[in-house]
């Protein structure tokens, strides 16, 4: 759509409602650019009842680069900000792509669930894991869904209800597995973090500390896991004021992250921001 176009009709909006914002924005299409094994956008002008306005459809799987945010000139209610279109050949996007896959591998319902999760379809969610555990055939599955109605609850500020999940799906996994088995770490972590969510600081370190055994023993040194371990350890001490001890934990995961992460995600910056709190206080 033509820029004045779009302007227009954000103008109109904001004319009748002084409470809100408006936002357009400008985007950058380099067809060279564009990987020809897809067709990410198309002109619609000769299908449209206003040719003129020259709209472009863009399919749903289009992603773009966030560059310039800034006040427009004219009216400081609008704001525009830049994008710039990428495929599938852009190496972070590829990278980000593929760490979302990871965290929602899985088969048929049950990735549909972890999805479920990851969006805040909560109910949705909670429904599916409970058909699932209705129909389950084995103690493996069983102990997987208790797992993720655990970590449901908790997204739900349900920690009680949490706790017992979690429990169960940690009962089932230890009466076959060995206490190290590095399936058990993300259980013991989660109920580590709810007891850190609950303020019972002890009881999570205790849990914490379960899970971090096993992840040392069965992940390589610069796994990101590892860090998220190490992250988590060394909040707890931070929020229970032995800043000694949260001190080289959060300078672990820092490192870590540094080796396995963007420079830009988000984990990067927020345990920096502990490390300077921390020092403040040390």
């Amino acid at each position: 759509m033509k820029q004045k176009v779009a302007t227009s009709f954000v103008q109109q909006v904001l004319e009748r409602n002084p409470d809100i914002v408006g936002v357009t924005f400008i985007m950058t299409i380099d067809p060279s650019k564009i990987s020809t094994s897809i067709t990410p956008f198309a002109m619609v002008n000769k299908q449209s009842a206003l040719p003129r306005e020259q709209e472009i459809l863009f399919t749903m799987h289009t992603v773009f680069r966030v560059g310039e945010i800034k006040q427009t000139v004219e009216n400081s209610r609008l704001w525009e900000v830049h994008l710039t279109i990428t495929d599938e050949s852009d190496p972070q996007l590829a990278g980000l792509t593929a760490h979302i896959k990871e965290e929602i591998d899985g088969e048929g319902w049950y990735r549909m669930g972890k999805l479920m999760l990851k969006v805040g379809h909560f109910d949705q969610a909670e429904e599916l894991y409970n058909e699932l555990l209705e129909n389950a055939s084995d103690d493996s599955d069983r102990a997987f869904i208790y797992h993720q109605l655990g970590w449901l609850k908790t997204d739900q500020g349900e920690y009680q209800q949490a706790v017992t999940f979690y429990k169960k799906s940690l009962e089932i996994y230890r009466k076959t597995l060995p206490e190290d088995d590095a399936s058990l770490a993300p259980t013991y972590g989660n109920i580590g973090l709810v007891y850190d969510n609950m303020g019972e600081y002890s009881k999570a370190l205790e849990y914490y500390e379960k899970s971090h055994q096993i992840l040392e023993i069965s992940l390589p040194p610069t796994h990101s896991d590892l860090a998220s371990s190490c992250n988590n350890i060394g909040q707890l001490y931070k929020k229970m004021e032995e800043y000694s001890k949260a001190l080289p934990l959060l300078e672990k995961a820092l490192g870590i992250w540094r080796k396995s992460l963007p420079s830009t995600h988000p984990h990067i910056k927020n345990v920096m921001n502990a490390i300077d709190r921390v020092k403040e206080r040390l």
